[in-house]
């Protein structure tokens, strides 16, 4: 009598490489995984090998380190496949416990699931994980699945394939034609539709044309395209390929900041595994054509990241932008016809030609098609990395995939969503009232905002919208080149204003002046960054208008964050009458009887701070 078998699915262990849960020890966790299986009898298979890709029918354990799997927060992250279990928070101790609970037993190491702290439920893996359910991730797809530096495991999973499609199946106009059905617009925070700015570039005459790779992300907070391109970086360069098809370029340059190592060194093992394999150089896929990819290294000035700032920079000029037109699509890189895409929008081209413009239709809406990758970060309990359909609502963000609202020290306690800062210094905020607005290009633009590059910081009720308004203020007045009097005077100035506001010098024209100013300043600069750099002052100054009038027409701050405005006082509750700050007031300002809590003059006080440094209780705030 004989049984009949069945092929075994291939058990995996990936183990999340993302730079997040590199910084928690994610590198000792795999080491330590990989020691205690070899312990357990357990045959490791080595998929560090760039000649190894997985095999079904092989019954080993495959140890991967992978990309950025998203839930950054709970790093360093551990995926068990087939079962798809996924441990949070692990570290090197809790290997034996996996290999011996997960891969010995076939059990779950309880302790280690994520607990979703609205309900206390432990959750086993990304299909019941409420951060993970309400995504769609289609760019991300294979971030946090595959080996990024392993060229066998992605072309295992089809990569490459829309490339070769494109230069054997498909003309240069066929492939522009292609990205205009797709109705694909740029991620990088314009929204400009890619089909068109291929087809600009394509009927430019000349043999010469650049194709560049966009990777200068620079917004704080924003680690959209750097997980990208360590998660996926053959996805990147497969985009790059169909790009350089369609506009007919033979030279292409990756340009990433040079504060991403992980990713430059990705991105240049990818280009070598590329060129060595036959992906990259001469004759690709037996069509005569060629490409040459270089990766270079900015020096991470914001600026960079436009257009012809950023090819001034590639030329070894200083980068600062230049006057359009002429548009790059003319005369770009050394005068020749150019093509930017950042590289979300590149890792997004193999999945059209390869899936058709319809597929990518399916998601989204019908102005703003597909997915957005955001970075949801600040007041709220899920933050990470996330992808979903752009007309996704801040609602789904925040409540759904974020899990809500947090108090500073991230706990679930009542705390009400005030504001999110979406697209950076170069967005705005959006308040309570566009929590059901949908996402996408038009939407944000109707209410004074952006996509930007897909940063999300969420803000809780005690936020002071005032200093975050300072915050992006002071990071793009840094980050002027200088080449405009209205920029970099104008964000100067700017910049004066607020710290009045928050100092308590200002008056009620004030905000008179700083409206008009950024008004000024959004219209006279040259480039994306002066004209955007006033966005969320003004976008403050409309939404909550009440809370600045507060700060400079009646000196208070209503969150309590601004020191200058406090009323200098005693709490009671602290204060034990000891006198110490009343002998040291300068001024007299402290009364009250020994061994009974004493209290301030808010008139007389100099706010020295004399009697807080002396006060042994921490009783005396607001000096």
């Amino acid at each position: 009598m004989t049984t009949a078998t069945t092929a075994r699915p291939p058990r995996r262990v990936i183990i999340c490489a993302g730079t997040g849960c590199v910084a928690t020890g994610s590198v000792a966790v795999h080491e330590a995984l990989v020691r205690a299986a070899v312990q357990a009898g357990l045959r490791v298979v080595d998929q560090r090998d760039p000649g190894v890709a997985l095999a079904p029918d092989d019954v080993g354990i495959h140890f991967t380190l992978s990309g950025c799997q998203g839930f950054c927060q709970m790093g360093p992250l551990v995926t068990v496949l087939p079962e798809n279990t996924l441990y949070c928070k692990v570290t090197a101790a809790d290997a034996a416990e996996i290999v011996a609970t997960s891969l010995v037993e076939g059990g779950v190491v309880e302790r280690l699931l994520y607990c979703d702290p609205r309900n206390g439920r432990r959750c086993r893996g990304t299909d019941e994980i409420p951060f993970y359910v309400r995504q769609q991730r289609r760019v991300l797809d294979q971030c946090g699945r595959i080996d990024p530096e392993n060229l066998a495991e992605y072309v295992a999973e089809g990569g490459y394939a829309a490339a070769r499609q494109a230069y054997t199946e498909m003309t240069p106009e066929q492939v522009c034609q292609t990205l205009i059905d797709s109705g694909l617009r740029g991620r990088g925070g314009g929204g400009f539709p890619t089909g068109r700015k291929w087809e600009l570039t394509r009927i430019q005459p000349g043999p010469k044309k650049y194709v560049i790779c966009n990777g200068d992300e620079g917004d704080p907070g924003a680690f959209m395209d750097r997980s990208v391109m360590e998660g996926n970086p053959h996805r990147v360069l497969e985009g790059v390929l169909i790009a350089a098809r369609a506009v007919g370029a033979d030279e292409a340059y990756l340009y990433v900041r040079t504060e991403y190592p992980l990713a430059v060194r990705r991105l240049r093992g990818a280009v070598e595994a590329a060129t060595a394999s036959g992906m990259l150089g001469e004759d690709l896929f037996g069509s005569g054509a060629r490409l040459t990819c270089h990766v270079m290294e900015g020096a991470g000035a914001f600026v960079c990241g436009e257009e012809t700032a950023l090819m001034a920079s590639i030329e070894g000029r200083r980068g600062m932008p230049s006057p359009k037109p002429p548009f790059p699509a003319q005369s770009g890189l050394w005068g020749k016809p150019t093509v930017i895409n950042n590289v979300e929008t590149l890792a997004s081209v193999p999945l059209i030609i390869r899936g058709g413009p319809a597929a990518f239709r399916a998601c989204g809406t019908a102005a703003s098609p597909g997915t957005k990758t955001f970075a949801l970060t600040g007041h709220v309990a899920n933050t990470g990395l996330i992808e979903v359909p752009m007309g996704a609502t801040l609602r789904e963000i925040v409540y759904e995939i974020g899990g809500g609202v947090t108090d500073d020290r991230g706990n679930l306690t009542g705390q009400d969503f005030k504001a999110v800062q979406i697209g950076g210094p170069s967005g705005g905020c959006l308040t309570r009232d566009h929590l059901d607005l949908p996402l996408d290009y038009d939407s944000l633009r109707s209410v004074g905002a952006m996509v930007g590059s897909g940063g999300l910081v969420v803000m809780n009720n005690d936020t002071c919208m005032v200093q975050i308004a300072r915050f992006f203020m002071q990071f793009t007045q840094n980050e002027s080149c200088g080449k405009c009097v209205l920029c970099r005077e104008g964000t100067k100035q700017m910049l004066a204003l607020l710290d009045d506001i928050i100092e308590g010098r200002a008056d009620a024209g004030t905000l008179d002046l700083l409206q008009s100013l950024g008004a000024a300043v959004s219209k006279g600069s040259l480039c994306g960054l002066g004209k955007t750099a006033p966005s969320p002052v003004l976008s403050t100054l409309r939404y909550f208008r009440e809370e600045v009038e507060a700060h400079v027409l009646h000196k208070t701050c209503p969150t309590r964050r601004c020191k200058a405005l406090l009323a200098p006082e005693i709490n009671p509750a602290l204060c034990k009458g000891c006198t110490v700050c009343a002998r040291k007031c300068p001024v007299s300002a402290i009364s009250g009887e020994r061994k009974q809590p004493h209290r301030i003059d808010a008139a007389r006080c100099i706010r020295c701070g004399a009697c807080a440094e002396a006060c042994k209780f921490d009783a005396i705030t607001g000096v």
